[in-house]
């Protein structure tokens, strides 16, 4: 039987586990990324390890989320990061220079290495062929100290594309169409390959834009082979050393197979506020438009940028529409400028804003109330564009284009003529904004800059053999990381200050449960299923460890929050029987009797006092979770080893 992708790279890079699908796996890791907004708290933990230098063979930090300084907190945070890189032996990608994912793949990402990041859509460098995964922060700063990346083995599933996009449709389009096919959860579990002859035809961009879109189907990551296409994209960045090819083997098994005929794809287009609410767009013409917003690190290529400038030149926005573009890199802004193309890209109206994930989450330029926005985003979860009671949708760069030109959701083949945009040969190459480390020699006098708003690590409580605790919150399906952290520009200033944010924790669901959460001082969740789906932010478990949560309930949960739940120390059960969810409800005292037992059977019993009821609870850890839990979190376990 041969292998996948994945299972090739994944065995060259296994360190402990064996490859059977629900196993757990250690994995060398090659490289990292952090972001601003999960960094610093990343960097903190990565210091109280005592480890001088990083060990592996890059890592990087880059600003790009917590870019808009209104007051000293996210210029305190940029400079701690900053001086933290220098000292440990990390690359500071500074502010301007790009986003983290579109940067990583221009100038860092290599075929058949591993990459771990602090941010969800870390899978986009899969796009040449790179095995990357997005993580909590725990686990970038144990893998920048040289320890393993812990993962359950995935299923595999393959995607194959057959037949030639049509005008106007996209790699966005077919990410809609996967996310039709599996929804929201459909990939958990599984890393899903692309292939087909189909693909010959997506570029290095087109392919990042679905593996960066594949992180919204719940998978562990996304990959597509490393060929003629990745050897030219690399080429072109001057980097055509990196080129390793990659493939499939002939007999490789896939848990699952879905073919996808380009020649059928139409434009699509997801609905609030999900993802996979997605239906044509040609089914919603005629719907008002209040605001477009083209960027991120899911369309922000300069391919996409490009074809935008191309279908916009000449021509001028509807007077009840705000455009923004928003570049995905420093390289993608020069060769726009020097090209004449962001010259029509400014003709038409629309507003240049910087090379950052700003409006994507909640950064900036959020629509009016109860406004539609247009975006080429990855995201459309709501309150996550900073309104509360926006209605956002997420659509390829040529409808988000068509929709500012005509001020109403519209099928961009109403254009008719689509201008080719080639690929160039070479791209404006400028690494200046990429900071080198200092020598392990200069960086022992170097100080570490930390300003008032960056606070201590919250305190982690080890896991006591009995709980008895109040149901603090129930909450449904879906719930995602924006839910119980969210984002946005009145709150991510404070991601270092794990005290002051943790007033904001829940408040999309129910304002009071922050109070009442610390005022009973330990407290147990309910949810449904894909509890935590979306973002990797630590902070979704560091919170509410603040807060005193002890154990989280749910029907299922979303792969990265698992994690970082399990690494703060908070014990993650599930339902037995899914129906038993209906049977309790928030405020009924809940116990839990001989825990360490339970988790070595596998199962426990939660009491609900209130009702008098006895339910069967999961708790299939590993034995590894099972001693991170006992010692009260992985840095705790971490340094006891």
């Amino acid at each position: 039987m041969g292998f996948t992708i994945a299972q090739k790279i994944i065995g060259k890079h296994l360190l402990s586990g064996v490859m059977e699908p629900g196993q757990e796996i250690a994995l060398r890791i090659d490289q990292t990324l952090t972001q601003d907004a999960t960094g610093t708290m990343a960097y903190i933990e990565f210091e109280s390890m005592g480890i001088e230098r990083v060990k592996t063979e890059l890592s990087v930090a880059y600003v790009d989320h917590n870019t808009l300084q209104s007051g000293f907190e996210n210029a305190d945070d940029h400079r701690y990061i900053q001086s933290v890189a220098a000292k440990h032996g990390i690359r500071f990608s500074r502010p301007g220079n790009g986003i983290c994912h579109q940067v990583h793949l221009e100038r860092f990402g290599v075929p058949g290495k591993t990459l771990i990041g602090s941010d969800s859509h870390t899978p986009t460098c899969g796009g040449l062929g790179m095995l990357a995964f997005g993580a909590g922060g725990m686990d970038v700063a144990v893998a920048m100290g040289g320890g393993a990346y812990y993962i359950n083995m995935p299923k595999m599933y393959k995607v194959n594309l057959s037949g030639k996009l049509q005008p106007f449709v996209t790699a966005k389009d077919i990410s809609l169409e996967i996310l039709r096919i599996l929804s929201v959860k459909g990939g958990v579990g599984a890393i899903i390959e692309w292939g087909g002859e189909g693909i010959m035809g997506l570029s290095v961009p087109e392919r990042a834009t679905i593996t960066n879109m594949g992180t919204e189907l719940g998978a562990t990551t996304s990959i597509f082979p490393s060929d003629e296409v990745t050897r030219a994209f690399l080429e072109a960045e001057g980097r055509g050393d990196d080129y390793v090819p990659l493939a499939s083997d002939e007999d490789a098994v896939y848990d699952r197979v879905i073919d996808i005929d380009l020649n059928k794809l139409e434009p699509l287009i997801a609905c609030p506020h999900s993802p996979d609410n997605v239906v044509t767009v040609a089914s919603l013409a005629g719907t008002k438009v209040d605001q477009v917003c083209i960027g991120s690190c899911t369309n922000s290529s300069l391919f996409d940028m490009l074809k935008v400038a191309a279908l916009l030149k000449g021509k001028t926005i509807s007077p009840n529409v705000s455009l923004s573009i928003s570049p995905g890199s420093k390289q993608v802004l020069k060769m726009l400028a020097s090209s004449g193309a962001l010259e029509d890209i400014l003709s038409s109206g629309a507003r240049l804003l910087e090379c950052a994930c700003g409006p994507c989450i909640g950064m900036g330029f959020s629509p009016n109330s109860a406004g539609v926005s247009l975006r080429t985003f990855n995201r459309n979860f709501l309150g996550r564009s900073g309104t509360a009671d926006a209605k956002v949708y997420l659509v390829s760069p040529e409808t988000a284009v068509a929709a500012a030109l005509y001020g109403e959701i519209t099928d961009p083949r109403v254009l008719k003529s689509l201008p080719k945009v080639d690929m160039p040969a070479r791209f404006a190459i400028d690494d200046s904004a990429v900071l080198a480390p200092a020598t392990p020699d200069e960086a022992a006098s170097l100080e570490v800059l930390r300003g008032p708003n960056i606070k201590s690590f919250p305190e982690m409580r080890p896991q006591y053999d009995s709980l008895k605790a109040e149901l603090a919150l129930k909450v449904g399906d879906n719930i995602t990381t924006d839910h119980i952290m969210p984002a946005g520009a009145k709150i991510l200033p404070y991601r270092s200050n794990i005290p002051f944010l943790s007033q904001f924790c829940f408040a999309v669901c129910d304002k009071t449960f922050a109070e009442r959460a610390k005022a009973a001082g330990e407290s147990i969740i309910v949810g449904g299923t894909n509890y935590g789906q979306g973002s990797s932010r630590e902070h979704a478990a560091l919170v509410p460890l603040y807060l005193g949560v002890r154990c989280i309930v749910a029907k299922s949960f979303a792969r990265i929050h698992l994690a970082n739940v399990i690494n703060a120390g908070i014990m993650p059960l599930t339902f037995a029987n899914p129906d038993d969810y209906d049977k309790i409800e928030q405020g009924d005292i809940l116990k839990i009797e001989n825990v360490w037992s339970g988790m070595d059977e596998g199962n426990m019993t939660l009491v609900d006092e209130t009702k008098n009821l006895s339910i069967k609870v999961l708790c299939q850890f590993t034995d590894r979770q099972k001693a991170i839990l006992k010692a009260g979190g992985l840095l705790a376990y971490t340094s006891k080893q």
